[in-house]
Order: C-alpha cells, then sequence, then structure tokens
C-alpha cells in the first residue's frame, strides 16, 4: 500500500530535511508501523518475508525488509526512517556468494550496504540465488542452470526490481540517483549490470572485478593449484615462505618507482631474479628455496600456458602480493588451507561445465589443451568482460573500476587488458574517461580485505563519493582515495 493511499492513516510522521546533496524538497519520517506494514506488499514474483525496524552501528534506524524473489533470490532491503536522502545504492557479493549481508556483518565497505545506508541511501543486496555454506561453497549449482543463471546475472536485476518496489511503497517517491558498488564477485556484477542493464544505475563502481570468471576460476586457479602440486600429489610450496619471498621481492623492486614505500607501483616493470634464494649445501629449507619451489613461483607468475605455450588468461600472480600469499595461495603454518584450491575445486565440480563433473572432481583433472574450449557456454553466463559499453555510456552512465596492483587471486592483468581493449572499442581513452575511468591501486591486494605494508586498504578508499560528485555535480575523479591513505600513482 502507497503512503498516498493511506488517508487518515498519519502514524505521527513528522517533516524532515534530506541531507546534504541528497533531496532536493522534504519528506515524510516513517516509523515502525509504516515498515511494518510492508509485510503485506504485493509485488510479482516476489514476496516479502520479513519487515522490522532495527539500528545501525552508526545508530541509523532503518526498516529491514526480508524478500525473496523466485525461485531462490533472498533480498535485504533497507530504508533509513528518517532524512532518507532520495538515492538508492545496491551492493553486489563475494566468492559465490550465498550469505545474505556477509560483508555488513564483516563491517566492510565492499559488498556492504551499511556505508551507503549511513549516508541517508536506501539500500538493497541479495545472496545471489541461493544459500551456501561458505564463500568457496558452489555444490548449489549442481546440475542447477536456474541457480546459476541467478549467480551469472539475474540476481542483480531482480534485486533492484524488488527494492524499487519497495522503495516506491515506503515513500511513495522513486530514487533521484542509483548507484551499484562491489567488489571481486561484487565486481563482476558490476560490470555485468553495465553491460545487462545499462540504464539501471546512474553510477557503478567495479572494484578487482572477477570479469572473466570462466578463465579465472577455472583456467588460472586450476593452473595455480597444479603447478604447486609434485607428482605424489604432495604440496610443493608451503606455509611459511612467503615472507622469504617477499622481502627479496621488496628488496629489489621497491625503489623502482623512485620510492622505497613497500608497495610496487607497477609490477610489469618488476624483473625479480630469486635464485639468489636458492638453497645451498646444508642450508636449512627455512631461509631458503628448493629448485621445485623456484619452479612453483615462475609458473605462477608466467600464468597458464598450454604444451604450444599459448597464454590462456593475462598475466599471473603480481610480484608485491606476496604479504597476501598466505590467504590465497599457501596458507599459514598449522591453520589449514587457503582459498584459491577450494574455489577452484568446486568451480570445476559444480560450475564451469555444462556437464557438471560432480564433487569428485579435482583441480588437478583440469586439462589445458581441451577444458579451455568446453568453457565456453558458462562464460557465456558468468562473464563480464566483453569489452563494449556502448549502451551504458549512451545513457550517460559513469562507472569507477578500481583493481590493487597486488592482487594475488583476481589478476590486476586481466582488468588492464580488458580497460585498454574497452578504451580501443570507445575511440580511445580520453573518449573513455568521459563516463568510465581505471584506477590501479599500487600496494593493494584483493579489494583492500588486508592492509599492505603501509596500512591502505577498504577503509582507506572514498569511492562512493568520488562517484557521486562525478555524477552529481560533473566533477571527474582524479583519486578514490581518502588523503590519509598518502599519495599513490594511479
Amino acid at each position: 500500500m502507497k503512503f498516498s493511499e493511506m488517508k487518515g492513516r498519519f502514524f505521527g510522521a513528522i517533516l524532515v530535511l534530506g541531507l546534504a546533496g541528497g533531496l532536493s524538497g522534504i519528506t515524510l519520517a516513517r516509523d515502525t508501523q509504516d515498515c511494518r506494514a510492508l509485510r503485506d506488499h504485493v509485488m510479482d514474483g516476489a514476496y516479502v518475508t520479513s519487515a522490522r525496524v532495527m539500528t545501525s552501528d552508526a545508530l541509523v534506524e532503518y526498516c529491514e525488509v526480508r524478500a525473496t524473489a523466485r525461485p531462490a533470490i533472498s533480498i535485504e532491503v533497507r530504508l533509513p526512517l528518517e532524512a532518507w536522502n532520495g538515492k538508492f545504492y545496491q551492493v553486489g557479493c563475494g566468492g559465490f556468494c550465498g550469505d545474505l549481508g556477509r560483508a555488513d556483518r564483516k563491517k566492510r565497505f565492499v559488498n556492504a550496504m551499511g556505508p551507503g545506508l549511513e549516508k541517508g541511501y536506501a539500500t538493497a543486496t541479495s545472496d545471489g540465488g541461493h544459500h551456501g555454506l561458505g564463500i568457496t561453497d558452489a555444490s548449489w549449482a549442481y546440475n542447477n542452470p536456474p541457480a546459476e543463471r541467478d549467480w551469472g546475472w539475474r540476481a542483480i536485476g531482480e534485486t533492484n526490481r524488488v527494492a524499487l518496489s519497495l522503495l516506491d511503497a515506503f515513500y511513495d517517491k522513486k530514487p533521484e540517483n542509483s548507484y551499484f558498488q562491489g567488489c571481486s564477485t561484487g565486481g563482476r556484477l558490476a560490470a555485468m549490470a553495465a553491460l545487462k542493464y545499462p540504464r539501471m544505475f546512474n553510477g557503478i563502481i567495479a572494484g578487482a572485478p572477477a570479469i572473466d570468471t570462466a578463465g579465472l576460476v577455472a583456467i588460472k586457479m586450476s593452473w595455480l593449484v597444479q603447478a604447486n602440486t609434485d607428482h605424489n600429489g604432495e604440496t610443493i610450496l608451503r606455509p611459511g615462505k612467503d615472507g622469504l619471498i617477499g622481502a627479496e621481492v621488496m628488496r629489489q623492486c621497491d625503489a623502482e618507482d623512485g620510492a622505497r614505500d613497500g608497495t610496487i607501483a607497477d609490477p610489469r616493470r618488476c624483473a625479480v631474479d630469486l635464485s639468489v634464494l636458492k638453497c645451498r649445501a646444508g642450508q636449512q629449507d627455512e631461509t631458503c628455496l628448493t629448485d621445485a619451489e623456484l619452479t612453483v613461483i615462475a609458473k605462477w607468475r608466467q600464468g597458464p600456458r598450454n604444451k604450444a605455450g599459448e597464454q590462456l588468461y593475462p598475466g599471473g600472480v603480481p610480484e608485491g602480493s606476496e604479504r597476501f600469499w598466505w590467504l590465497w595461495l599457501t596458507g599459514k603454518p598449522g591453520e589449514g588451507s587457503s582459498l584459491i584450491p577450494r574455489f577452484a575445486k568446486d568451480f570445476g565440480a559444480y560450475m564451469a561445465f555444462e556437464d557438471d563433473p560432480g564433487p569428485s572432481y579435482s583441480p588437478l583433472d583440469f586439462d589445458f589443451e581441451q577444458d579451455p574450449q568446453r568453457l565456453a557456454a558458462m562464460a557465456e553466463i558468468y562473464n563480464a568482460d566483453r569489452p563494449d559499453l556502448t549502451e551504458f555510456i549512451a545513457a550517460g552512465g559513469k562507472m569507477i573500476v578500481w583493481h590493487g596492483w597486488a592482487d594475488t587471486i583476481v589478476t590486476p592483468y586481466k582488468t588492464v587488458d580488458w580497460y585498454a581493449k574497452l578504451a580501443a572499442n570507445t575511440g580511445g581513452e580520453a573518449v573513455l574517461r568521459k563516463n568510465i575511468r581505471l584506477f590501479m591501486i599500487p600496494g593493494m591486494g584483493h579489494c583492500g580485505v588486508l592492509p599492505d605494508a603501509n596500512g591502505v586498504d577498504e577503509k582507506s578508499l572514498n569511492v562512493l563519493e568520488a562517484l557521486e560528485n562525478w555524477v552529481e555535480k560533473g566533477t571527474a575523479p582524479r583519486t578514490i582515495l581518502k588523503p590519509e591513505a598518502g599519495h599513490r600513482p594511479m
């Protein structure tokens, strides 16, 4: 029921001014009864499961609405009770998703509604269309094409449709501007939104976008796993040597950009010779690298190739990312496995191919001669790397793409390659930059979830304000980092 239709039911609502830069007029504050009324809100192909008043960590009162878009997309919408800024902020999810609101529980910026809510936005997110036991769990996709389609792209449109229907019912007003923000899988969803729904969002933030999921997870990650597995199925480069390797990389490359600051401005300009760490006779393994370990690192650096030497995916693991290897590649001593082998196993078992091999699959089974061609059908569902955003640009959309040069899991070289092709197809970078800009951040790891050597992480980003200024004031961004993050060439 719209509030314009609720004559005679005032519920003590008060007039409040919108936030600065938000509403051009005034809006009615909402209360608990208004929120509860959304339990009866009717939508085609979707239904509300709960509506309750909540208070954020920043003491913002909001109406939390949970809804399901058929067949199985769980959606959460947060509607500020007072001082709605008149805008909408939709966010993506990470990994294989499956955990509604995970980023908010971890108090993050990337893929989280909280930062938008604190600025007065109505916000929304989804679980990607399924429930998972964790972000590396893809068993939900086993022989389940509808769920794969939802995760691939449909959850973007359905979340938006449901959220705007609830906004209209709650505020009796459509948002003045709509934004999308995501990183990793969320970054892929951001790029997919520009492709599939070019007029849906005025501004889009795509961080560390996993835009070629099929190539990234099936090809690149299988390569990383196979390179680090010996003939007996044992891991070659074990946990604990990332610090040794990283220190030598920095010793050789840190000053390449003119400053010794613990970061590498562009790993493509870094030539490292790790043979200086080769074990000598009688040397303890903890202080050096064996021939087998050096071979692993060389393969990681070059990236996946077939027997003919053809590059199957752009680049490899960048120099300067070693401080993050424990999470993605090697694990910590005595603390379980890293994430990349788990992503590669579940993706190959349940998502990569039209005919799912199932739980017995291993990344060691991937055939670099035959299997890349078998990824094409699912790539059509998942991938968002087509370098043509003509419709988004024609609609006046603005997009900020950002990526850390020290990203271990989502290769920054792919983003750079995609952006170059996008520029070529748009009339050159000068033309492209009128609507889409790329910021490469030295030293930053994947989505900034871990701090770099200088403490720079996702909390150092000022990317939402940069996008707002671009869309609403016409001021194009020159940086997306907060001033306290220091100078970073991008």
